[in-house]
């Protein structure tokens, strides 16, 4: 089946070049190697570059009419009908700082621009040797186990990730909300990076994720793994998250399924 296909290719591709960014980290010169994108605090390093360079030219020896959409300025129209959005290092950051929560993330998609359009996704977490998969249809996976997110159904004793905007303005608005949550559950999380915690909540480590702002090649990969998981998704109104190959910003709720609509009456509008 192609979705099977594209997981063995995404997971293929992930894990090389997470382990090339990996085996890079350790010669990172912050002083040489890193630059800004967004905000002073929005970086990019040389292995993001190095990270996606890498994935492009797989992807083009393997499926050379597929589109490409990279987080660093890859782009190709597709021929196919299917597309990659790829996110070289999610959680730069993390990366930059030596801290484990970063990951590559992969997701091939159809061209119909909706949120069930993604075919298959992997996220692979370089410092713990973690490689999360999805297909659509055929589940969620880790080291050959099948993935269930949470069945907790009491926001009380929910754990909660979430994660900030580089815009010192956003973050303002986005800790009005944590203040909201934080009252009503166990504790929220804040690991730095969309796509680990997505995989999180599909191996039920986390009950919830939320966040905004993020862009469809922070999502596709993880929210898949997490929704084949059984995890319920929406956005912060309850209506679909972003489309899959859309790149405007979005919001989404990814939690157990009997938790998302008390989530969701604690982080609306702020």
């Amino acid at each position: 089946m192609i979705e099977i296909e594209l997981m063995n290719t995404a997971a293929a591709l992930a894990r090389r070049a997470g382990d090339l960014a990996f085996v890079g980290r350790a010669t990172l010169d912050r002083a040489n190697d890193v630059d800004t994108k967004s905000t002073a605090t929005d970086m990019v390093t040389r292995w993001d570059s190095a990270s996606e360079r890498l994935i492009v030219a797989d992807i083009e020896r393997r499926r050379p009419d597929d589109g490409i959409i990279g987080e660093e300025g890859a782009a190709k129209a597709s021929r196919s009908g299917v597309s990659w959005l790829v996110d070289p290092i999610d959680g730069t950051t993390n990366f930059l700082y030596g801290l484990a929560g970063w990951a590559v993330s992969i997701a091939a998609v159809d061209d119909t621009g909706t949120p069930d359009g993604t075919l298959a996704g992997a996220v692979y977490l370089p410092a713990t040797r973690e490689l999360f998969v999805a297909a659509r249809g055929h589940g969620a996976w880790l080291a050959g186990r099948r993935l269930t997110c949470s069945s907790s159904d009491d926001t009380a004793t929910a754990l909660v990730g979430t994660g900030f905007s580089y815009s010192s303005e956003r973050r303002a608005q986005q800790g009005q909300r944590v203040a909201r949550l934080l009252p009503h559950v166990r504790d929220i999380r804040r690991t730095g990076a969309a796509a680990p915690d997505l995989c999180y909540v599909a191996d039920g480590r986390l009950d919830a994720y939320f966040e905004e702002g993020l862009q469809a090649w922070d999502l596709a990969a993880g929210l898949l793994i997490a929704t084949e998981a059984g995890a319920h998704a929406s956005d912060f109104t309850g209506g679909s998250p972003v489309p899959s190959n859309v790149l405007v910003s979005g919001n989404v709720l990814v939690s157990a399924p009997r938790l998302h609509d008390r989530l969701l009456e604690l982080i609306g509008p702020v």
